[in-house]
């Protein structure tokens, strides 16, 4: 398999210590519904899973309430957020409309180890797919897309998008494992490379908007099935 020096371990982030830790690490399992909507985050439990203090998870769980990703009850309870709808088609619209415009400005000047980098993640997506390793295959679609986001240096919009996207991603995660659904993705990618690599700034647009616009189209399934993950 190609090595991908840049995609971490899931594990990376637990060895740091202190608020950053504690943020990334419960944000993760948010996104990739590890923590699933509605589950309790007791305080006193995370200070003696993560062997910090107090402020630390205070802080973490501040900065997750930000996003939207969970909700503080003072003096009672802290909760993972269900999935709200209105905050993922926002966060779909945000990026699409970004990564749209990075498609173009890629496809405009094709740059072939960019290509080539995008085409190598592709291979390692599809291997973990064969092997139903669906968090390493989140971690490449996210390196997938955040590699052109650097390639047309604006890399400060993907932080922003990955802020604003916690609802979006968390429901792209409940249809990753959909049949057929890891498959899509990856022709998706592959026809986004495709477009980029022949010059093809309205066809890697179409690309990207089509790719990011699938996963809204599902929401009945996906909340009939999952009714509690959901507000």
């Amino acid at each position: 398999m190609d090595k991908l020096a840049t995609v971490p371990p899931l594990s990376a982030s637990r060895s740091r210590a202190g608020t950053p830790a504690v943020f990334d690490v419960l944000r993760e399992e948010i996104i990739a519904l590890t923590l699933a909507p509605r589950a309790v985050l007791s305080r006193p439990d995370l200070q003696a899973r993560f062997g910090v203090s107090s402020t630390p998870i205070r802080d973490a769980l501040s900065r997750l309430d930000e996003e939207g990703l969970v909700r503080i009850f003072p003096q009672r309870a802290t909760i993972v957020s269900p999935i709200d709808l209105s905050h993922a088609r926002q966060g779909q619209f945000l990026r699409r409309a970004v990564e749209v415009e990075i498609a173009r400005t890629l496809a405009a000047k094709p740059d072939q180890a960019l290509i080539e980098t995008l085409r190598s993640i592709i291979r390692q997506q599809a291997a973990f797919a064969e092997l139903g390793e669906f968090e390493l295959f989140t971690q490449l679609d996210q390196e997938f897309h955040r590699r052109q986001y650097a390639a047309a240096d604006v890399l400060d919009l993907w932080h922003l998008v990955r802020r604003q996207g916690g609802h979006i991603d968390r429901l792209r995660r409940l249809h990753l494992p959909v049949p057929g659904k890891r498959a899509d993705i990856l022709r998706d990618h592959a026809a986004i490379v495709g477009a980029i690599a022949t010059g093809d700034p309205d066809g890697a647009e179409a690309e990207v908007r089509g790719h990011l616009s699938r996963s809204l189209d599902f929401i009945e399934t996906l909340r009939e099935s999952h009714p509690n993950y959901f507000g």
